[in-house]
């Protein structure tokens, strides 16, 4: 088995290969002077299983471009099996038309990895589970739930929680984790005008007195979770704080945040923290390494990876 690592998030790639206690393949990865991008792989790899660990985190298109030309070099360097191992899928919000004359940019994604000479995809929380079937190939999409449960537990035990999801989109996201801390649930009905701005309609669920955990797959301006932490606190809410897989904090998401009534923000290291990220007392980072790496552990040795789910 090899890791590679592109350059989106290599703090995450060396904790992967110290869980696995492994170390990463020589490669080289940069860009000639008008931006094109170039690899090359320093090791022999042929005939050996390959994990290929890449955000498709901002910028976007870069970083999936060195995904893309990884594993090209890869395919032509007969290496025997390729795992794409993408921890924050972009282009995930479009996945289907929501209007007329416009993309489904995440199929298109699918079919630009398949064809680079992707064998497989290990990916996490999906901003859509539907997206697994734009595959063509055998696609894992792991839960940051376990990892966030144990720090749930950890904080704030079980007196008076409830989990809330932001939206309705995000109920069957948010039960799931409800039911594994013995939980009530709520819902903030929300209305979204335009891409990036939502707006708080109602809170379905009593939510007074409670410790509220807001629960959502991403954040990216910080909107939909401030404007839910408002509504919830307005509501009677005890405390309020939002877990989430993918850190994406566009913008002035940070300072967003800082000025919410969020008591924190709790999101894993899918994508590479900013600095402001880093150093913002509002925000708190969770390892996503020990997960990815005893999915890519059993992938390699054809393990079940639902098992890590099984509790």
């Amino acid at each position: 088995m090899k890791l590679l690592a592109c350059n989106a998030n290599r703090p995450l790639a060396e904790a992967i290969a110290d869980y696995l206690d492994m170390r990463l393949t020589r490669s080289e990865v940069k860009s000639f002077a008008d931006q094109e991008i170039f690899v090359r792989i320093d090791e022999n790899v042929r005939g050996e299983d390959v994990f290929v660990i890449q955000s498709t985190s901002h910028p976007a298109n870069d970083n999936l471009m060195q995904l893309l030309i990884m594993m090209d070099a890869l395919r032509r360097a007969s290496a025997r099996r390729i795992t794409a191992v993408i921890p924050y899928f972009g282009y995930a919000r479009q996945d289907r038309k929501t209007d007329g004359r416009t993309p489904i940019s995440a199929k298109l994604v699918a079919n630009l990895i398949s064809t680079a000479g992707a064998d497989r995809v290990l990916t996490v929380d999906l901003h859509a589970g539907q997206i697994q079937g734009f595959f063509d190939i055998p696609t894992d999409n792991l839960f940051g739930s376990p990892v966030m449960i144990d720090d749930i537990k950890e904080r704030y035990g079980k007196d008076k929680l409830i989990v809330v999801s932001p939206d309705v989109g995000g109920v069957v996201r948010a039960r799931s984790l409800a039911k594994r801390l013995d939980a009530d649930l709520a819902i903030v009905d929300k209305r979204r005008p335009e891409a990036g701005k939502s707006e708080v309609m109602n809170i379905i669920g009593d939510v007074s007195g409670k410790r509220c955990i807001m629960l959502d797959d991403m954040c990216d301006s910080g909107g939909t979770l401030a404007n839910a932490a408002a509504a919830l606190k307005e509501s009677g809410a005890k405390s309020v704080s939002a877990y989430v897989s993918h850190g994406v904090l566009s913008g002035k998401a940070v300072e967003r945040i800082e000025k919410s009534v969020l008591d924190e923000l709790v999101m894993t290291d899918t994508i590479a923290p900013s600095d402001a990220a880093k150093k913002s007392k509002s925000i708190r980072i969770l390892p996503i390494a020990p997960l990815l790496g005893e999915a890519i552990r059993r992938i390699a040795n054809e393990e079940s990876v639902s098992k890590l789910f099984d509790r």
